[in-house]
């Protein structure tokens, strides 16, 4: 192989007495790779928190990564998606552009031997984990950089793919693809691979968190609930919603978090139906405030968490605490089903069913997994439930997120909750701590 693909191998690591971070990481100033800031280690270390260790952590999922391909009888996976390659490689390159102009890429052989392909031939971004093998470029053949010669960009990369699987697969051809454009997917049937659904392995393999995950989630969801805390304390009448929305972004990004991937927050007669995006309305007096935190933060990972706050210088009313309190019910009792071994289904249509006035407007799930974002499982209501879809059981080392919105169909306002719990080896845990509203629960 031509050697102006391959990267020099130049890998940064600790050398022997350099002083590290709280997460293994170099405590150089200087550094390249991403982390959080001192603030969030501060507040960490004063909740007493176990901070992950990332060396160990990348360990962990490149070797359920391919524990799951070699399962499969895969010789490798491509991903294209920004969050698999993060999870393959904690790697990062301008993540929200990659979504959308897909020139990053991943590739995993079933022996572990890790390429990625970059903005530039160069392993700027990728050095720091040794685990990547190689840096390359030229996985990239969309129309805005390509034009009329997507195909033929295409081609040479699949020649890539081609000459990796040969070498670390020997004659196996079944390779695992997430997400991939039509030209990409052409020139590798071409060649003769057989492509087999790469979501199905990234997914189920993202869903059980080791131990160095876990303490990374229960570490962003702090600092997410830092982040909350000074959006509550600003919160009031008279701003609009974006000043309060404005908060918890800054406040993620002063902890080391990385962006929020929707803007749902909505305050008075916008609280219904859900999923308005928050915008300029200025809050008025004694007003619901519900909002949804879908928050990628420190180390990458997801802190989804809802609260509906109150504010203003009166009383709640009845009806708003009627809502908070349903739904305040209706994710403390379905929180209960959990527990491993439990089937989806059993949880689908066990614990708190939605009363008919609130059906209609139910939330897309009853709960779904989370980690570097929303994940599978997908947990459905009842009336939403496909039959085959998701014939599974819940596992130690999933995380969860229980949710409900409760408003009833053309109703006044409306109440989004939602808690990030933990499934363990007994039951589970709830890694929120995030109090709720004791004027609005009834």
């Amino acid at each position: 192989m031509s050697q102006e693909y391959v990267s020099d191998n130049r890998k940064i690591g600790p050398k022997a007495g350099d002083r590290l971070k709280p997460d293994g990481t170099p405590a150089d100033n200087d550094r390249v790779e991403i982390g959080p800031t001192q603030l969030a280690f501060d507040e960490w270390a004063a909740a007493g928190l176990d901070i992950p260790n990332l060396p160990l952590m990348r360990q962990q999922r490149l070797d359920r990564l391919v524990k799951a391909l070699q399962d499969r009888d895969y010789g490798g996976i491509l991903m294209y998606d920004p969050l698999n390659i993060r999870f393959a490689s904690d790697t990062t390159n301008m993540q929200l552009w990659a979504a959308h102009n897909p020139f990053r890429a991943c590739f995993v052989a079933a022996d572990g031997y890790m390429v990625i392909w970059d903005f530039k031939d160069e392993d700027l971004l990728t050095a720091y984990n040794p685990l990547v093998r190689e840096t390359r470029a030229g996985a990239s053949y969309f129309y805005f950089t390509s034009g009329d010669k997507g195909a033929e960009k295409a081609e040479l990369f699949a020649a890539e793919i081609d000459e990796l699987m040969r070498a670390h697969a020997g004659s196996n051809r079944r390779l695992a693809i997430d997400k991939i454009q039509i030209h990409g997917l052409r020139a590798l049937e071409k060649l003769g691979f057989e492509i087999f659904e790469g979501e199905e392995v990234t997914e189920k393999t993202r869903a059980i968190k080791q131990s160095e995950e876990i303490k990374a989630l229960h570490c962003a969801v702090h600092a997410c609930e830092m982040s909350m805390q000074e959006m509550q304390k600003m919160a009031r009448p008279g701003l609009t919603e974006n000043d309060i929305w404005a908060v918890l972004q800054a406040e993620n990004i002063r902890r080391g978090g990385e962006w929020i991937e929707t803007r749902i927050l909505a305050s008075g007669p916008r609280t219904n139906p859900w999923f308005q995006e928050c915008g300029p309305r200025v809050i008025g007096n004694n007003e619901l405030l519900a909002f949804d935190t879908d928050m990628i933060g420190c180390f990458g990972m997801c802190s989804d968490i809802s609260r509906t706050w109150f504010l203003g210088d009166g009383q709640p009313t009845d009806e708003q605490k009627h809502l908070y309190t349903y739904a305040y019910t209706h994710i403390q009792e379905n929180m209960k089903l959990l527990g491993p071994g439990v089937p989806f289904k059993e949880v689908t249509f066990g614990g708190h069913q939605l009363a008919e006035e609130f059906a209609a407007s139910r939330y897309s799930v009853k709960m779904h997994g989370v980690g570097l974002c929303d994940e599978w499982p997908h947990v459905a209501y009842p009336e939403d439930y496909h039959e085959g879809a998701f014939e599974y059981a819940f596992e130690p080392g999933m995380v969860l997120c229980v949710e409900a919105y409760i408003g009833k169909e053309g109703g006044k306002e409306g109440v989004k909750l939602e808690e990030q719990v933990l499934v363990t080896e007994t039951g589970f845990l709830n890694m929120t701590k995030f109090p709720f509203e004791e004027n609005l629960l009834g």
